[in-house]
């Protein structure tokens, strides 16, 4: 087995006739981590996942995965990985256990031991009562809980998981987040890209940022968030009082990327700070809708990195239960 990171890329790009979809992508995976790729939709993650997986061909750079070439060994490498992607397409028709089945026999397993392993991986992912009910009939939780198990039959040494939780309610999302670290201390390395702020800092050791098709940061999530140091204040006001809220703010901090229809500022002094800002803002007759002081996030990370914040991303609890919903970021305005 090779010594070397799982997952090395060098210069990777995808284009897209004119589009970059993903620009020049440096990334380095280390053996048995969880390693998290934050961005909103169509930043280039997918993308990224699925040249690394075999499954779209680089238009420049490289990449190796488990040891091997993922354009001149692809086969190798597809033995080496398991691939969870957000829109896999799973016959209804069939049941758990015979998609199971079928995935031992495309990964040349023995029939005994597919049996085994089929029956081992139903038990951990909770659809061993499902297991003979065709899959048409499963709720969108089952149904990326199997995705999961479909993705490990063979045991690989890398796993892929594309936005793994993107529509699922809060409960499957739990099981899922505790089924990826349970895989991760068993020595599974995992690549996972998500656009929720929690899943990256509840799940990935190290993260990397990004944005437009380009890695914009990169680091330990904790090591992130101290660099941003001050917390953000965030005012709502109505666009009436916008100007003469920002000059009110200007003398407390440096702006920061907030919502549209707020202004953001790193407060230097915390929330001792907080009257003194009350103050400042009634004396310039400004009207405050809303005002909170939040400590530095993964948010602040992303909006110091790119200008605008992942707006909604950590509001992936309040999603409907299994059910897909438009996560289309709204990007808001960096005030200077």
């Amino acid at each position: 087995m090779s010594l070397d990171p799982p997952v090395v890329a060098e210069g990777l790009e995808r284009h897209f006739g004119d589009v970059k979809a993903v620009d020049g992508v440096d990334l380095v995976v280390n053996q048995g981590e969880i390693f998290g790729f934050l961005g909103p939709n169509g930043a280039g993650k997918s993308t990224t996942v699925r040249m690394l997986a075999t499954l779209l061909t680089p238009t420049a750079g490289s990449a190796r995965v488990a040891g091997y070439d993922v354009v001149r060994d692809a086969a190798m490498v597809r033995r080496n990985i398991g691939v969870a992607l957000q829109d896999a397409a799973i016959d209804p028709i069939m049941t758990g256990r015979e998609l199971l089945a079928l995935q031992a026999v495309l990964f040349g397993i023995a029939k005994d031991r597919a049996r085994a392993r089929g029956d081992e991986l139903l038990d951990r992912v909770g659809l061993t009562a499902a297991a003979d009910r065709r899959v048409g009939t499963y709720s969108g939780g089952m149904r990326r809980r199997l995705d999961l198990a479909l993705s490990l039959i063979h045991g690989p040494t890398v796993l892929f998981l594309d936005e793994p939780t993107t529509g699922l309610d809060p409960m499957s999302r739990l099981a899922l987040w505790d089924e990826v670290r349970r895989l991760n201390e068993e020595g599974t390395t995992v690549l996972l890209t998500t656009q929720y702020l929690e899943e990256a800092d509840q799940l990935a050791g190290r993260i990397a940022i990004i944005d437009h098709g380009r890695i914009v940061k990169e680091g330990e999530p904790k090591a992130l968030k101290d660099e941003v140091g001050a917390p953000t204040l965030i005012v709502a006001l109505d666009n009436a009082h916008e100007l003469m809220g920002a000059q009110a703010l200007s003398r407390f901090g440096e702006p920061r990327a907030a919502p549209s229809g707020s202004i953001g500022v790193g407060l230097a002094g915390g929330a001792e700070a907080l009257a003194d800002v009350v103050r400042a803002l009634d004396d310039a007759g400004v009207v405050v809708q809303h005002m909170e002081l939040n400590a530095p996030s993964l948010d602040d990370v992303f909006a110091e990195a790119t200008g605008h914040r992942l707006e909604g991303a950590d509001d992936a609890t309040k999603q409907p239960a299994d059910e897909e919903a438009d996560m289309a970021p709204r990007r808001g305005r960096r005030r200077r």
